[in-house]
């Protein structure tokens, strides 16, 4: 008994020792002897996957709702967050990933088959699995996957998450976004109060112990505000508020860069910092409001001009579990725990997700030889994109006036609803109005999303159906034919 007692004291030495001795400081992360980490959770070392009694079984969706190269970080987000997951100790079978998989073999990916999420990070791509790829990407597929619904499937590999009242998942979208929707590669976009029905459907179904969900895009606070209840034990953070912009990252001509041969963003701002602090801590021992915390501070840039607001939403009680319920934990990680300021690197600026597109044409007109066919594309890149911006832009402000007149017009196209309210009152008047517009000015796609809370305030002010028609037939003559246009690329079924 003497030799235990005494050799528990030394262990204990041992252990504050090291915390005296200077490895606790701000701005590190602490390193515990794994003996006293054993010493104190045994059972909760052996094995990654027992976790709590009350664990259950972990699922999780990972869904990127873009395609086409200048939107390479959405995938590479989505890649590098099944590669967290499996190191965590997920089961490949309890994890479903959308993604439309034209990245890694894309033409222009300068590393054919290797697709990378940092400027130093390794190949995230391979063994991913390709659950629902290309025109399997859809809102319907996502909706039957978070439901455990196979009959609703059309296409994919037919995953879903079977998922039973003790266990806990996590769903993680990152894509274009506006307010009130958010992307996907295929037609139609997700409107908020429809996934926020799901979410209540599955919550009836009694078929899980607690949600988490993450969500990148731009104005992604619309999504849950003023929507998602507060007791469905559902908890949700966004990259940004429900009325500014998010950002990408690792951007060419930004710092830090990707390698020089990259012509494309690697991350988005939010995502990469949950991710790359996830990967570095024991997440056994981090709740979700400490990353939240951590990461709401460094989306925001540190107050920079370069950042969004981080928010959270749902039943924030949940916050205080471990993100170890959801995610797992790597390993290797066993000996780091989480402190307040950690080795998550600072960026000094970020690109506005609605530019990444831009940025991509930019360097790649910039760094194709004169006179190639090369630097022509990336020409006739560049201005059929500013020209669909401009032709939205300008078709937006002019229904506003037909509608509304000129003094009025800008009054209630920007008006912004008070925090804790939703973007509109009746969703079926917006998804008419979109469809309208679309009918007579081409696809919003994803730039003109920027413009839902216009629309939205239409409905508000109670504008009808047949107005709309009225004020988009006279404001839209024609519109541009590019791809960017395309009824392929938008919101109308």
């Amino acid at each position: 008994m003497t030799r235990l007692a005494a050799g528990v004291i030394c262990l204990l030495i041992s252990f504050c020792g090291i915390a005296v001795g200077g490895r606790d400081t701000v701005g590190e992360i602490l390193r515990l002897p794994s003996e006293a980490s054993r010493f104190f959770r045994p059972d909760k070392l052996n094995n990654v996957n027992s976790g709590d009694a009350s664990t259950g079984t972990r699922w999780a969706i990972l869904l990127a709702g873009s395609n086409g190269y200048w939107n390479y970080r959405h995938q590479a987000d989505v890649c590098h967050a099944y590669q967290l997951l499996r190191k965590g100790g997920l089961k490949e079978e309890n994890i479903i990933v959308f993604m439309y998989d034209d990245i890694a073999y894309n033409t222009e990916n300068p590393r054919p088959g290797v697709i990378i999420n940092n400027p130093q990070g390794e190949d995230v791509y391979k063994g991913v699995p390709k659950d629902y790829t290309g025109k399997d990407v859809t809102v319907g597929n996502f909706f039957a996957a978070i439901l455990g619904n196979k009959t609703a499937l059309t296409g994919g590999s037919g995953k879903v998450v079977d998922s039973g009242p003790n266990d806990h998942i996590f769903i993680y979208y990152t894509d274009h976004g506006g307010p009130g929707v958010l992307g996907m590669p295929t037609n139609p976009y997700l409107y908020a109060d429809d996934l926020i029905d799901v979410l209540k459907k599955k919550h009836a179904s009694g078929t899980y112990k607690s949600l988490v969900f993450y969500l990148e895009a731009c104005e992604s606070g619309s999504i849950f505000e003023g929507l998602l209840p507060k007791d469905i034990n559902i908890y949700a953070t966004t990259a940004s508020n429900a009325e500014e912009s998010s950002w990408g990252t690792y951007c060419p001509g930004e710092y830090p860069s990707p390698p020089p041969e990259y012509e494309t963003c690697l991350g988005d701002l939010y995502s990469i910092n949950w991710m790359e602090d996830s990967d570095v801590h024991n997440l056994r021992t981090e709740s979700l409001h400490q990353q939240y915390e951590l990461v709401k501070r460094k989306t925001s840039n540190e107050n920079s001009a370069y950042g969004s607001h981080v928010m959270q939403y749902g039943d924030v009680g949940l916050s205080k579990n471990h993100l170890f319920l959801y995610m797992g934990t790597d390993p290797a990680n066993e000996n780091y725990t989480f402190v307040e300021e950690n080795s998550l690197s600072s960026r000094s600026k970020a690109v506005n997700q609605r530019d990444a597109d831009l940025v991509h044409f930019w360097h790649k007109y910039r760094k194709a030889p004169e006179g190639s066919s090369r630097k022509a594309e990336a020409q006739k890149q560049f201005v059929e994109a500013i020209s669909h911006r401009m032709h939205i832009d300008h078709s937006v402000k002019l229904i506003g006036k037909l509608l509304l007149g000129i003094e009025k017009a800008t009054e209630v196209l920007n008006a912004i609803r008070p925090a804790g309210q939703p973007l509109v009152d009746d969703w079926v008047c917006l998804k008419t109005m979109v469809r309208t517009f679309e009918t007579h000015c081409g696809s919003i796609s994803q730039y003109g999303m920027k413009h839902m809370r216009s629309l939205a305030n239409l409905c508000n002010a109670g504008i009808g159906k047949e107005q709309m028609a009225e004020a988009s037939a006279q404001a839209c003559v024609s519109f541009p034919s590019g791809p960017w246009s395309s009824l392929h690329k938008g919101f109308s079924a």
